[in-house]
């Protein structure tokens, strides 16, 4: 579990990078930055960095860092329990360089790897490299996982409502609700 120190100095690292794509926070979000450990209490190769903007019944909007060559693991939005279907996300690359990997027809040799020793939790491998300006979309209950380039990475995702709470991840260890000590 991250402590108010821990979680201080991540979220100072995280607005250096905000800076670095030339987005401006607020003060009051700049102190709700998340940091997304999953669970796995391994920050420094899976992980993500977040700000959302704001997320109601129709549409979110959101800021995700991911440090240097840090991996957000592998995820499906599912369908919703009231019967719509799961969440669409575009990301738009704002800094540094973003492998997505999504189901579909394998890139053959990928230009990343998961985390080592956790390959198992990862099974897609159609690649789509973002470099800053480039987007893409991923259709709701696709398999996806991504990974920041060597210098990190900051992207915008825009999307339909957000459920984190429903989303299912390949590796059953994973716990999306962060829990740390403010």
């Amino acid at each position: 579990m991250l402590n108010s120190e821990k979680l201080t100095e991540l979220r100072k690292k995280t607005i250096n990078y905000f800076d670095k794509a030339h987005i401006v926070l607020t003060e009051q979000e700049k102190k709700n930055i998340e940091i997304a450990d999953f669970g796995l209490n391994d920050l420094k190769r899976t992980g993500l960095q977040l700000v959302t903007y704001v997320n109601n019944d129709r549409y979110c909007a959101k800021e995700m860092v991911l440090f240097p060559d840090q991996c957000c693991p592998e995820h499906k939005h599912p369908a919703r329990e009231d019967g719509e279907p799961g969440k669409r996300e575009t990301f738009r690359c704002r800094y540094g360089k973003v492998y997505l990997y999504v189901d579909g027809e394998s890139s053959g040799d990928l230009s990343t790897n998961p985390p080592a020793g956790e390959e198992e939790y990862f099974t897609v491998s159609k690649e789509i490299v973002l470099n800053p300006g480039e987007q893409y979309t991923i259709d709701p209950n696709t398999l996806h996982w991504f990974k920041a380039g060597e210098v990190g990475a900051v992207v915008s995702e825009f999307s339909s409502n957000s459920e984190d709470e429903s989303d299912i991840f390949t590796d059953p260890r994973i716990k999306r609700i962060p829990d740390y000590e403010e």
